[in-house]
């Protein structure tokens, strides 16, 4: 199944001291409703991250809910971003959001400034960690 919205604002934020970066959509223009947010570490991953599988780039949904490495295509043609998430993910994606299916799709409203710093955050995000976490098909 495919769970389509349209997403009315978008956000993207490399932390001052360089710890992180994030990509993200919401429905709502304030941020609120259906919600992904990507994110994803500035340094390499350490030992430890590695050992509890967070290295990698994480997706974050309004209830809460993550997985690391769980997005296996990102395409955004155009102001629609279609994902396709790994089903395995999908029941710690889902917190309070039985929304969450295997392909999301964004029909993304925004100013042509606005998608484009999106697309290059996203790139940067899903681009981030261990090779074999790394989406299969990135097109963004």
């Amino acid at each position: 199944m495919t769970y389509r919205f349209t997403a009315r604002a978008t956000a993207t934020e490399s932390a001052p001291d360089g710890r992180f970066t994030q990509a993200a959509l919401a429905e709502g223009e304030d941020g609120s409703g259906f919600l992904l947010v990507f994110l994803a570490g500035a340094e390499e991953p350490d030992d430890q991250e590695a050992a509890l599988g967070m290295d990698t780039y994480c997706l974050v949904t309004a209830g809460g809910g993550t997985a690391y490495g769980c997005v296996r295509e990102a395409v955004l043609t155009g102001g629609v971003l279609r994902v396709a998430l790994d089903p395995e993910a999908l029941e710690d994606l889902r917190a309070d959001d039985s929304r969450i299916e295997a392909v999301v799709e964004a029909v993304i409203e925004a100013p042509a400034d606005d998608l484009a710093r999106f697309r290059e955050a996203l790139a940067r995000v899903l681009s981030y960690g261990r090779a074999d976490a790394r989406p299969r098909r990135l097109a963004v």
